[in-house]
Parts: C-alpha cells; structure tokens; sequence
C-alpha cells in the first residue's frame, strides 16, 4: 500500500495568502467586466477575422480539410438513404402539422441544406420531427379549425383553408428562428440545460402518445375535429370510441397491412444494425406499393379511400409570412422553440460524444434559427434535428455535414418530378408511419428500471413530467415537468443533511461519523460538514440543524425565556475577539467548546446566508463556543467580507483546511506552546 508522509505549518487563510499569494479577484465593477469583454471579443486582426468566419460559418473550417477518400462514400451513402426516408416522414407529419403532404417536403429540403452550411453536429439530421409537427398542428387546428366533411365542398373553400392553415405554421417557423437567433445573440445557449434528461426523455414520451391517438382517425378513415386544450387525449380516445360504427373498413385493412409489414422491417433493421450496409427502407416501399395498387384498384373512388391527392412539381414562390399571426402564435411558439432547440442539442451532443468531437451549442442556435428562418419564406413549418434520420445516417456511415446536400438531392428530385405521382397515395399509410417512426420513444420505458435504481428523485421527474403531458397537454406538460425539476433541485439544496466529521486515526481524512465507525470526533470540538450552498431558501433549516448538533438550540431557548433584550443584537461589541477556546460562559452547560464548519462543500453564500453564519459566529460567541470556518473558497470568503464577517470572526480562525483547524484546536486545547505548530499525518 503506497504511503504518504507530509510535514507542513498549520495554514489559516491570512498566513497562507502571505506565504503563497493572494488569489486574484476578478474585476468587480459593471464597467471594468463590460470592458474586459469588449477587448476580448473585438480584436481587429486577420486571424481574428478567420476565427470570426470558420465559427459563424462551421462549413468554412472542416470543407477545406475534408478527406473525399476516407468519408465521400460514407456520406453519400448515408445521405442518399437519409433523403430516401426523408420523402414519406415529411408528407407523414405535414398530416400531423395539419397542412398539406407537399409542405412537409418542403420542410425537408431546406433546413437541411442550411445546416450543412451553420451546423456544427456531423452526424445531425434535420427536417421535420413528430413532436415539433405535434405541437405545430395543436396550433394550426386552434387558429383555423378544418371543414366539416361533406360531398358539397367547393374546391376553393379548401385551397383557402390550406393557405390559412400552412399561413399560421410558416409565422411559427419565422417566430422560432428569430426566437434562436436572438437567444444565439444573447448567448443564451445554456437555457436547454434546463431541460434535464428525464424531462427531455418523458417529455418525447408522452408526446408520442398524443402523435398515436391523434393518428387514430386517419388509421380508422374517420373525421374527426382535433380537440384542443387540455386533456385532448382522452377527448380524442372519446370521440374516436363514438365514432367507431363509421370506420371505413378499406382504409382499416390498409392500416393493418401497412402496420404488419412496417414493425418487423423496423424492428430487422434495429436488430441487425451492425451488419447491414444500408438499413431496409420500409416507409418508401410501402409508399410506392400502397400507391400502385391504390391506382390500380380505384380505392378511393370505390372505398372512398382518403388519397394525398396533386403535389405540385417545384418550388414555391418566396413570400413573407401572415406577421399579423406572430402575436397570437408567441406563446405556443416559445414553448416550441426551446424543445426544438434542446432535442436539436441533445441529439448533437450524443453523436458527438460518440465520435469524439465538439459542438458550439451556441452556434447551433443561429443554424436552427437560420434554417427556420429562411424555410418560412417558403411556406415551411417549424423543423429542428429528426431523432429517426439522425439515427439512420449516423449507422449508414455519415461522416460530415456534407452528407446533407445529397439528402437535399434526393428531396429536390422528388419536389421536381416525382412528387405528382404520389397523387393516389393513402394517407392511412402516412399514418402508419408516423406511429412506426416512434418506436424508440416508447422504449424509453425500458430504461425506467434503471433510472429509478440510479436515482429516486430523477425518476420522479421522469414520471410527473410524462403525466404531466399524457393528462394535461403537450405545452403545458413540459411546463410543469421543467418547474418540478428545478423544484427537485431547489427541495435537494434545501434539505441537504450537515454531518458531523471524524477522523480517521493516523490521517488527515475526515469523515462523516454517521457511516464510518472508525472516524472518532476530537473532543470537545465539533466539525460540521455541509455540501449546499448557504442561501435565503435553506437559512432556517441550515440554522437550526447546526444548532441541534452543537446544542445551541438550549441556548436560545434561555434567551427567548427572558425576554426580547436578550436578543441577537448584530454588533462587533457583542464578540470579543481575545476570548479563548476554554473561556466558557459560567453555568452554560455546553459541552462543545469548539466548532468547525468545512465549507468545502459550499459554492456560494448569499446575502442571507452571510448574515446568518454572522449571526451564528455571535451566538457561539455568547455561549462560549469558538466557531472556525475551513476551506471557503474565494467566492464565498469574499461575500463574507463584504457583508462584515471580519468584524465578527478574526482572520486568525479561518483556516485554509478542516485538518489545519483540527489540528490548531487540538494543540491549544491540549495547550502545547509552540511557536511553529505544525501537522504530522
């Protein structure tokens, strides 16, 4: 067993900061920081000007040292399939946004071409997604409720309400890019670590549930309004149960068959991932064999079977979104942002961790803001990274963002030629896919087990969030899974346990007494370890643990006893700084003659916290218990010289480590007289 002897001055913070300097203080004044961060980020020179454009424009610093023939295959290979499945989730959750099949083309080809450009994940995909289409299409469905179904309606009547309807989802595209492209202005990128992993797992969870209900209509070819606010699943379950005798019995079969052949090809391309070259793509062999036999047999003229109908070749003319809607879509569009930001993030870090490289979170703002941004101008609706395709390009061999262009590709050739011959396409199949398309979503449940056994309170989160967004609704859901998840957070600080250390014989190790039977406390000196921060929320609880564990509380009751003079009364006379360890107060009955408190585990002290520990050091004073404070850090040490700790507590009993102050009492206490005391572990 290695061994470690050490033989050193026992350090309080005054004669440490002598010996080895003191540490040095950032600059304190709004002026001076303003100024520090100007001259850091505005430095005129040609490499600062290259460094300026390779990180606004990422393409700019890996183009130039891309290896053709180490990764074009990999990336043309993925991005060809990537463009492949791309086709029929697109025009499946343009369903689900509640606008026509073409756009969700369209919501295809653009952001991925602009994140080729601004992205900095290699191996992210982006394009439509089921819950930011889910959360859109609650939207569209609110501002502009579809028809009633009848043999009677006018063309025009319909072309007029898929304007307005794709008209509300393309000012929620131009409201999210603004959105991340002034959160990226801001520096605002670390507002997705609020979204916890549980919260951002339970929340894809429960949102995948209400894509399934809400795709029942199209599965059953019923017609059925999509009901809004909360509870919409178990108004949707409701209206659907009602509406069952008027299920088309065509489009039931279509559903099945699509569904019986989609779930084994997902689950054979999951299972032998490793050893496929290309994973089966399913969705666009269903598309083109459910579209031949459609025409084929008439369906949906016979069975009145609901078709995707004329996709128009090319491209839309470039137009400025309904800006009158941007007020009433604001609210809805702030919660859609910040999810579609941090399944962008979260799915970027996952990759990157994997291959071992590094994202800009905060670049990844202005390239989703860029990509939602432009995509409005070409009646897209809101986008963001695809959990499905992502998954698809990393396994197909991806390697760079270039792979994007040739998925653009594929989109751009289906949009110019391809696209009018899906016209017979049924849109059950569409249906179909979106639910597939959610299988990993629902396995999240599998990794509850182990999250309950890694942490109880994460699971909770877990489980209140996804209620949370099962029961109440998709927006209003994720709201109260991230305010319960920083309420854990808050609830954790507040009861953190102060323990009472001992020392391990024959070393410097200090531990908790509670669970380690061979740490022994020094008599008559009591050290307290607590591993929060010291703030407003926890004063009181912090206040009257370490008055049960030092006997304090005693005292204070004494006092209450004899009425309001005898009182905490905030002032230097009250300490009397040359007082001795063993100069107890006559007939206090305390046996502690000495305490400790490590704050090692203390980030930060508040203003709040700093009058109590004052408060505190008086106290003890008063009932002749010296109190020591150990291993502040610089933070910490300066709040509690702002707020007059110097007054109350002489330098000469702040110690650098608990050891040094433990080691300190012990001496005096055994009152040894040396002149250079020193520790011997």
């Amino acid at each position: 067993m290695s061994s470690l002897a050490l033989y050193r001055g026992i350090y309080t913070e005054e004669s440490f900061q002598q010996v080895y300097g003191a540490p040095l203080k950032p600059e304190s004044s709004l002026a001076g920081m303003l100024k520090g961060r100007l001259a850091r980020g505005w430095r005129c020179s040609r490499a600062a000007a290259l460094h300026l454009l390779q990180s606004r424009l990422p393409i700019a610093s890996w183009l130039p040292r891309y290896q053709p023939k180490k990764w074009l295959l990999g990336d043309v290979v993925a991005g060809l399939t990537v463009g492949i499945v791309h086709i029929p989730q697109g025009m499946a959750f343009a369903l689900l946004t509640s606008v026509a099949p073409v756009y969700g083309l369209y919501t295809s080809f653009f952001p991925a071409l602009l994140y080729m450009l601004f992205g900095t994940g290699r191996h992210v995909s982006t394009g439509t997604f089921a819950v930011v289409s889910l959360m859109t299409g609650s939207v569209v469905e609110r501002l502009v409720p579809a028809l009633q179904q009848s043999n009677g309606t006018v063309p025009a009547e319909e072309a007029l309400l898929e304007g307005q309807r794709i008209g509300v989802a393309a000012a929620m595209a131009l409201l999210v890019g603004l959105l991340m492209i002034g959160m990226f202005t801001l520096h605002l990128g670390f507002l997705s670590t609020y979204l916890s992993e549980p919260v951002v797992k339970a929340f894809t969870s429960g949102a995948a549930l209400h894509v399934v209900v809400s795709q029942l209509q199209s599965l059953l070819g019923l017609h059925l309004p999509r009901p809004a606010g909360c509870f919409t699943i178990f108004k949707t379950l409701a209206s659907v149960v009602e509406a069952l005798p008027l299920t088309n019995i065509a489009e039931l079969l279509i559903s099945g068959l699509c569904l019986a052949v989609l779930v084994p090809i997902k689950e054979i391309n999951n299972r032998y991932r490793s050893r496929m070259w290309v994973p089966i793509p399913g969705e666009i062999i269903m598309v083109l064999l459910a579209t031949g036999i459609c025409f084929a047999s008439s369906l949906n003229t016979h069975y009145k079977v609901q078709i995707v109908g004329h996709l128009p070749a090319g491209f839309p003319q470039p137009q400025l979104p309904a800006l009158h809607l941007l007020p009433q879509v604001l609210g809805d569009t702030v919660a859609l942002t910040f999810v579609a930001y941090a399944i962008s993030v979260s799915l970027a870090m996952i990759y990157a961790e994997k291959h071992h490289y590094v994202i800009d979170p905060n670049q990844e703002l202005l390239a989703h803001g860029l990509s939602n941004l432009a995509s409005s101008l070409f009646t897209c609706f809101p986008s963001s990274a695809t959990l499905a395709t992502t998954n698809i390009l990393e396994s197909a061999g991806g390697h760079t963002q270039l792979s994007g262009l040739f998925t653009s590709a594929v989109v751009l050739v289906v949009l110019i030629w391809i696209g009018p011959l899906f016209y017979y396409l049924p849109k059950a199949v569409l249906a179909c896919i979106n639910v597939t398309s959610l299988r990993q979503m629902f396995l999240q449940f599998q990794n509850l087990p182990e999250l309950w056994r890694i942490s109880h309170i994460d699971f909770a989160v877990w489980v209140v969030t996804w209620l949370s967004v099962v029961v109440l609704n998709v927006d209003l859901g994720l709201a109260v899974g991230v305010v319960f998840s920083m309420m854990t957070v808050v609830f954790r600080t507040q009861r953190t346990e102060c323990s009472v250390l001992g020392r391990a014989a024959d070393t410097e190790i200090y531990k908790p007494v509670k669970y380690n039977s061979k740490c022994f406390e020094i008599p008559g000196v009591k050290i307290l370890s607590y591993q929060a921060p010291i703030y407003y929320g926890n004063c009181s609880i912090f206040r009257n643990t370490l008055s049960q564990l030092v006997g304090l509380d005693q005292e204070w009751e004494k006092q209450e006893d004899q009425g309001p003079d005898s009182g905490i009364k905030m002032d230097i006379s009250t300490v009397e700084s040359n007082v001795s360890v063993l100069d107890k107060k006559p007939g206090s009955g305390m046996t502690v003659q000495a305490v400790i408190l490590d704050c090692s585990g203390v980030s930060f002290v508040d203003s709040a916290g700093a009058r109590l520990l004052i408060q505190v050091c008086v106290e003890c004073q008063k009932a002749g218990v010296r109190m020591h404070l150990a291993a502040c850090n610089a933070k910490v040490l300066q709040t509690l010289s702002s707020c007059g700790l110097i007054h109350h507590l002489p330098p000469q009993q702040i110690f650098v480590t608990a050891h040094d102050a433990a080691s300190y009492l012990q001496q005096t206490m055994e009152s040894v007289e040396l002149k250079d005391p020193t520790i011997w572990v």
